[in-house]
């Protein structure tokens, strides 16, 4: 079995899809963004790239700040209308259905649906190419109740969150394995 060479390109698949929701809670609006990551641990730095031609890169812009709404299966048709809609015509939040929820550290509305909300102020703006990478210190995270189990821990597998890859959206899996597992010792029984 051989591997086939291609030209070079953004092949690293499945990433996160979020929606951004950037602007005030008056002029607001929702970007569609598979280009994001974690950066740091301490500080929490995360990023996003958007085209600067997109209308939502001059909110952040102006405003230094956004929010990363996390998206899961019942937000998959709103991922997506709202990252082929252009916010400079349309209010995503209206047309969608979706809820502004007021943040504690940013102006930025959160979106209610979404099951985590991580509530960013921009350091720094990297311009590569096509796009500029907004770096970003994490300012709060803010995750739905009904996710949080009775001994307050945060459980990610039941938001049945979704990531972007190749151009289809997929409904994230099953649990496979936890961190360390492979070099954990055996209980002897």
């Amino acid at each position: 079995m051989s591997k086939v060479t291609w030209k070079p390109g953004t092949f690293i698949y499945p990433l996160p899809v979020v929606m951004i929701s950037c602007g005030t809670m008056d002029k607001s609006n929702i970007i569609t963004v598979a280009w994001t990551g974690i950066l740091n641990t301490n500080p929490a730095t995360v990023y996003i790239s958007v085209r600067p031609t997109r209308y939502s890169y001059g909110l952040i812009k102006e405003c230094g700040e956004f929010v990363i709404n996390l998206t899961n299966k019942d937000l998959v048709k709103a991922t997506d209308w709202c990252g082929v809609k252009t916010g400079a015509k349309v209010d995503k939040f209206s047309k969608m259905n979706l809820h502004k929820e007021k943040a504690n550290f940013v102006k930025c509305p959160m979106i209610k649906e979404s099951p985590v909300s991580v509530e960013c102020k921009v350091r720094e703006v990297k311009e590569f190419g096509s796009h500029h990478m907004f770096i970003a210190d994490v300012l709060a995270i803010n995750a739905d109740e009904k996710y949080i189990d009775k001994k307050g821990a945060f459980d990610i597998s039941k938001c049945d969150l979704i990531a972007y890859s190749n151009g289809h959206y997929y409904q994230m899996g099953k649990k496979i394995g936890k961190f360390g597992f492979s070099v954990q010792k055996k209980r002897k029984k």
